[in-house]
């Protein structure tokens, strides 16, 4: 396996537009798409996106709000009332080759590969398998570079 880029920083938030308002007010961002619901995973969704070096993209950050407090992301705010990291994501050539590798390493893969928020395929390695930190797998997107 070959691990890419990161991608983006997933951040849980109890209220995704005042969050979108604090990246504009007190970060400076002035590239943030417009919320999205991601029914499959029970969150609304915005990416604030960072410069890179030389007009490349920078990584972003996935503002996530749950639309159900049963989801996921619901259920960790649950436990994190006022948000945070609630995840880090690296691009890979191979959504399949990095799941078959991750398994092999003895880690733990949440569920099978799925359609993401940026429309490509992800997965999930368990915390307790990576440093305490929950990690999402992103097959690079085709138009990228």
């Amino acid at each position: 396996m070959k691990l890419g880029r990161l991608n983006h920083v997933g951040v849980a938030t109890p209220d995704l537009d005042a969050s979108i308002a604090q990246y504009r007010e007190v970060m400076g961002a002035t590239d943030i798409t417009q919320p999205f619901v991601l029914e499959s995973q029970k969150v609304r969704v915005a990416f604030v996106n960072t410069p890179g070096e030389s007009g490349t993209a920078g990584t972003q950050i996935e503002l996530l709000e749950p639309t159900d407090p049963d989801s996921a992301v619901g259920k960790w705010l649950a436990k994190n009332p006022l948000g945070g990291q609630h995840h880090i994501c690296y691009e890979v050539p191979d959504i399949h080759e990095a799941k078959a590798w991750f398994e092999g390493q003895g880690k733990r893969v949440l569920g099978e590969p799925r359609i993401g928020a940026h429309g490509t395929m992800i997965f999930f390695v368990h915390p307790k398998d990576m440093g305490g930190q929950l990690t999402e797998i992103m097959e690079t997107p085709k138009e990228a570079h």
